[in-house]
């Protein structure tokens, strides 16, 4: 939840500042007559040729007859203008929790932008969860299809990669921010404002990879269960962020969060609509390849913390704590199932 995705579907938002004037053409100072410029550059010593008798010029060609447009050519560009204007009209008459949605799909993932609804970008962080369970399934997906088929360990590293590639590395660059800002003490927004990425950043990437690594290596057949649980998860701690620290940056690019923010209460119910529909789904198939469903509560545990220890640490949050907050929510939150359900196993 740190910078604003690279994605042309929408109007992302940004930090205010007049657009850059393209320079007016100039006229060409090389685009006199070509017989001028060949003669001044001759000189008087180059003299005109001795006259000879001209020869009669060919006849005019009569003019071709103008090629009229095609009708169906015409109206298309003639409708084209109005008819984005219609579509954009459209777009903007869906519902204000529909635009919502649309922007947290391409604010938060690199999937395509739907079409026929144009995205906001106001409240977009109460749908995050909605986004990340879905990124999850696409995980679960790909670690169906590559059950058995590959060593674990590959099929792992296939799922955490397609993870970075889903989101577009936006939460995992402000990982890696934070751990540097952590790093520089008193410097810390400078550290984390800087793009190089110092050694304190890497290794919070490492960390953070082979905890998820050894935590899916443990769930086995229970992981894509695990991978859907804890990428919804994650997106909620942002939220225990937003509603309980200050925004550290005041022309940040992730202060629209606060000032559209509508308190917790508010911001909290597409999450528990979600909730009760997963819960559902989760008791419905108990009995199958599906995770206790009180070990997938456990998971919540890291979003409530998290965001409290970092906001502590750096005295507030911003974009890139924001994304801090869903790596290590999210890779906490499958070591806690793995330890879990390793305990659950010990016990029985």
């Amino acid at each position: 939840m740190s910078q604003p995705p690279r994605n042309p579907s929408g109007p992302l938002p940004t930090e205010d500042g007049a657009p850059r004037l393209q320079p007016s053409g100039q006229a060409d100072p090389a685009g006199t007559d070509a017989a001028s410029r060949q003669g001044s550059m001759q000189g008087p010593a180059a003299a005109a040729p001795p006259s000879t008798p001209s020869s009669p010029a060919p006849p005019a060609q009569p003019a071709a007859p103008p090629v009229a447009a095609s009708p169906s050519t015409a109206a298309d560009r003639a409708s084209s203008p109005a008819e984005r204007q219609r579509s954009q009209r459209e777009g903007q008459s869906a519902p204000s929790w529909l635009r919502d949605l649309a922007g947290a799909w391409i604010f938060y993932s690199v999937l395509p932008a739907w079409p026929g609804i144009a995205p906001r970008f106001e409240r977009i962080a109460r749908f995050a969860p909605w986004i990340g369970a879905v990124l999850g399934a696409v995980q679960a997906l790909l670690w169906g299809l590559l059950e058995g088929h590959v060593p674990l360990m590959a099929q792992v590293c296939l799922v955490l990669a397609l993870a970075l590639v889903l989101s577009g590395g936006l939460h995992m660059d402000g990982a890696m921010d934070t751990a540097d800002g952590l790093a520089a003490g008193e410097r810390l927004l400078e550290a984390m404002a800087d793009s190089r990425v110092g050694a304190s950043g890497v290794q919070a990437l490492v960390v953070v990879l082979l905890l998820r690594a050894g935590a899916l290596a443990a769930l086995g057949p229970l992981a894509p269960a695990a991978l859907l649980w804890a990428a919804f998860w994650s997106r909620v701690a942002p939220l225990i962020a937003m509603a309980r620290f200050p925004y550290l940056r005041e022309r940040g690019s992730a202060a629209f969060h606060r000032r559209h923010w509508a308190g917790l209460a508010r911001e909290l119910r597409p999450t528990l609509l979600l909730l009760a529909v997963l819960a559902l789904l989760s008791w419905q198939l108990r009995g199958s390849d599906l995770l206790p469903l009180p070990i997938a509560g456990l998971a919540l545990l890291p979003a409530l913390v998290v965001p409290q220890w970092l906001g502590r640490r750096l005295g507030g949050h911003s974009g890139d704590s924001y994304g801090a907050c869903v790596e290590w929510s999210e890779s906490l939150a499958l070591l806690v199932m793995a330890l879990a359900l390793v305990f659950a196993g010990d016990r029985a």
